[in-house]
């Protein structure tokens, strides 16, 4: 049985005015997974997660965080009570120390963890006497994560939360969710730019453009189902008309056909086959292939 949705929108919209920042999103995400939240500028991430938060209500459709109703009042403070957020800004409060900052946030929470509060101080090495204005970047980030990590969230989201951090510090941040998942059974929603990130620890991706969602599922399945499919021919490639399903694009190169299909591989190449090429060649497709072409294709 597939694990239960902690987040689910079906139709989800937003307008601004003239603008639609989201044009009926349908969402899910399991229990238990890390799911990589992409889109280019604008898509409508963050106002995605707004909704999620409860800091602003959407103008159709529904949005579902543990079963609960994000657009409802009393369910929105029963939602937050069991998630943490942590923006790209980490909000924290600059005249505090760091220890005043845990101690503060730990008074939100009855469960705050105090075995994870000690071990991400010793793991980030971060400094309990110092203020909060006085640290780096990504000595802020290390703190919001450990603020998030320590009331038992059961879900974190996470909007662009590495942005700006040096590799090294962005590696600490990742792998220490990876761990955190692992050993309490959470949930991660993080929005980022950085595919390489997202490749590295998401097993599941959700891209969204243009407000709709056009990419969803496991990481491992998206993997095992893209697939480019090179054609090289003895004189001029044909213009071939493809009528196969999963066929996303077709493009050709003098010699050469290039065909990128997101499903039903076999049924393809046994019509390519048919075109009866010098060659045929079928090569997996990156992540970043798949994202640039799907938010491509909304252009």
């Amino acid at each position: 049985m597939a694990d239960p949705a902690i987040i689910e929108t079906i139709g989800l919209k937003k307008g601004y005015g003239g603008f639609e920042a989201l044009c009926g999103l349908d969402l899910s995400v399991p229990a238990g997974s890390i799911c990589g939240f992409l889109g280019r500028n604008g898509a409508g991430k963050t106002t995605t997660i707004k909704i999620l938060l409860g800091m602003t209500h959407a103008t159709a459709g529904s949005a579902r965080v543990f079963g609960l109703d994000a657009d409802n009042r009393e369910s929105g403070v029963a939602i937050r009570q069991r998630l943490s957020f942590v923006s790209d800004e980490k909000d924290l409060y600059d005249f505090m120390t760091v220890e005043e900052m845990i101690r503060f946030t730990a008074g939100f929470y009855s469960g705050w963890r105090t075995d994870l509060e000690q071990k991400y101080l010793r793991a980030f090495d971060l400094p309990p006497n110092r203020r909060v204005k006085a640290l780096s970047r990504g000595m802020r980030t290390k703190l919001a994560l450990l603020l998030a990590l320590s009331h038992g969230a059961e879900l974190v989201i996470l909007d662009e939360a590495t942005s700006g951090l040096d590799p090294a510090a962005a590696e600490e941040v990742l792998q220490a969710l990876v761990a955190h998942v692992a050993r309490e059974g959470m949930t991660v929603f993080f929005s980022s730019h950085q595919l390489a990130e997202v490749d590295q620890i998401a097993d599941r991706v959700a891209v969204i453009n243009h407000g709709r969602l056009v990419v969803s599922g496991a990481l491992d399945d998206l993997r095992e189902t893209w697939r480019r499919i090179r054609l090289v021919f003895s004189d001029e490639a044909p213009a071939a008309d493809f009528h196969s399903p999963g066929i996303e694009r077709v493009s050709r190169d003098g010699r050469t056909l290039d065909i990128l299909c997101s499903a039903g591989l076999d049924r393809i190449v046994n019509e390519a086959g048919a075109l009866a090429p010098a060659s045929i060649d079928v090569q997996p497709v990156t992540l970043k292939e798949i994202f640039l072409e799907t938010v491509a294709r909304g252009e």
